[in-house]
């Protein structure tokens, strides 16, 4: 069952704000990446983090060499070391390792951080534990904060268990519970759909 929320806090909405505009340059920065190695790159997110995945390559046996095989998306994840083809000569195999060791170097260099999640979840007061097992999603839109959560953030509940000194869910700050309907068409608004 999910649960809605919105709030007008200032730092709830900086704070979610904050986290749209750090994905946003990550873009930006894995555009520029994908430039550098002639391939797009794999947007990739896993439970607590958004990263950069594989370069979409061709499926050329030449690039082998210094790129793991193509997924079924077509996407190739630079090798740890590179495979020398068999029958080549040592100057050959040196070549092969110093372009391995430039192509890694520029990786390391122009790769963006990851994007963590829950580092932002955490800003809010969500209970990252609760997040992980019932999801959420937040936004905003109009200098409101957004939210579709899969548990409530009851403040008399949440109050009980600091008091107690038990887990909580968390309390986002100024945070009021609201209709799905009131959700939807914050998100249908945002993202230019009809309400």
């Amino acid at each position: 069952m999910q649960h809605y929320y919105k709030s007008e806090a200032p730092e709830v909405v900086a704070t979610v704000r904050e986290f749209y505009q750090a994905k946003g340059l990550m873009s930006e920065q894995l555009a520029e990446l994908g430039k550098l190695f002639g391939g797009a790159i794999a947007q990739m997110r896993d439970i607590t983090s958004h990263y950069a995945g594989g370069v979409k390559l061709p499926d050329s046996r030449d690039l082998d060499v210094h790129w793991r095989r193509p997924d079924e998306y077509g996407y190739r994840s630079l090798r740890a070391r590179a495979v020398s083809p068999k029958g080549i000569t040592k100057e050959q195999r040196k070549t092969i390792r110093i372009e391995h060791e430039r192509l890694c170097e520029l990786w390391a260099q122009h790769c963006p951080p990851r994007l963590r999640t829950h580092d932002y979840w955490g800003r809010l007061n969500v209970n990252t534990g609760n997040l992980m097992l019932c999801g959420g999603i937040k936004f905003e839109h109009q200098g409101i904060a957004y939210f579709a959560l899969g548990f409530d953030i009851n403040m008399a509940d949440h109050e009980a268990k600091v008091a107690a000194g038990k887990p909580t869910s968390g309390w986002i700050n100024g945070a009021v519970e609201i209709l799905p309907s009131e959700y939807e068409a914050a998100r249908l608004a945002k993202v230019g759909g009809a309400a």
